[in-house]
């Protein structure tokens, strides 16, 4: 029978582990009689009792549990990069540990893949979350998929299961400043789209901020589309020719000496406008430069500062 790795990054789930362990374990007779599980959990640099957590769980299921310590916090995509790196089953889940995404959805996402679909995703139909969080998540997930990626479900998604194939060439290509979920859809293979209901947190709080998921937005964009860059040529096309046209008025009423004295405060307020237009297109350019400068110093993206597995042994 085939095996099946989960890779689960923590962050600060000290309250989490004791609760989710028990209902992974509790999940495994939804799967098929001899389907292998694997449990790769990653501890994103917490700073609480995540990874004595952690432990407490291997220690249970020695045969089934990988640990894998970072040596800082890098984010929850290269945790799942690195968890991916030494996952070893023939499929692999990426789940999150506060249970909000439903682990008894995975043995149907299995069975898909079990029929040949190489990646299987589940989408988020709805959430349980605040109104400012549905809006800034629906509005994101939409311009990804306009501007971005046109092949992935509406909604947004973190659960997935795709093949040890996919998770070959994510480890692979090894990219920086990504959404580790966009770049399997990216891959381009045919998927199977599962919708659901993201549940709402029930322990401990959720330290996926708003500065995380403005970085996680601008990565997408960067990383994914072109479409930044092809705004600021088209601005400045249109200004070009707004110029071209008022320049054309002003030198036709020169001729015929009908200018009127011009005050500064329509200078002014043309200088600020398109200064700060140039501002803004320097930014948008210094973020691909800067992704370009990361990619080529070749750092690693991730440190593991210890890697407990017995289940080879």
């Amino acid at each position: 029978m085939a095996k099946v790795s989960f890779i689960i990054p923590c962050y600060y789930n000290a309250e989490n582990i004791p609760v989710t362990g028990p209902a992974l374990i509790e999940n495994e007779s939804l799967f098929e009689e001899g389907t292998e599980l694997e449990y790769v959990m990653i501890d994103d640099g917490s700073k609480d009792g995540t990874f004595e957590a952690l432990q407490n769980f291997q220690k249970k299921y020695p045969d089934k549990v990988k640990i894998l310590k970072l040596a800082k916090n890098v984010g929850s995509h290269y945790a799942v990069l690195a968890g991916m790196k030494y996952a070893t089953g023939d499929c692999c889940v990426i789940l999150a540990a506060d249970l909000q995404d439903p682990p008894e959805l995975i043995p149907k996402m299995y069975a898909y893949w079990q029929k040949g679909f190489k990646l299987v995703i589940a989408n988020r139909e709805q959430r349980d979350e605040g109104i400012f969080q549905k809006l800034f998540a629906g509005v994101y997930h939409r311009m990804i998929k306009r501007f971005a990626i046109s092949n992935i479900p509406q909604g947004g998604f973190d659960l997935m299961l795709f093949d040890q194939q996919l998770r070959k060439e994510a480890v692979e290509i090894n990219e920086k400043n990504t959404s580790i979920t966009y770049l399997l859809a990216w891959l381009g293979y045919d998927y199977v789209n599962i919708p659901y209901v993201r549940r709402k947190r029930e322990i401990g709080k959720s330290r996926w901020t708003f500065r995380k998921k403005l970085k996680l937005f601008i990565d997408a964009f960067v990383s994914f589309s072109f479409f930044p860059i092809r705004l600021i040529s088209t601005m400045g096309l249109v200004m070009g020719l707004i110029a071209l046209v008022y320049g054309i008025v002003v030198i036709t009423k020169s001729m015929f000496g009908s200018i009127p004295v011009e005050g500064w405060s329509s200078l002014m307020v043309v200088l600020l406008f398109v200064s700060s237009f140039q501002m803004i297109a320097l930014g948008i350019i210094g973020e691909y430069v800067w992704r370009t400068l990361d990619e080529s110093r070749n750092r690693p993206n991730y440190s593991v500062d210890q890697l407990i597995d017995e289940t080879n042994e």
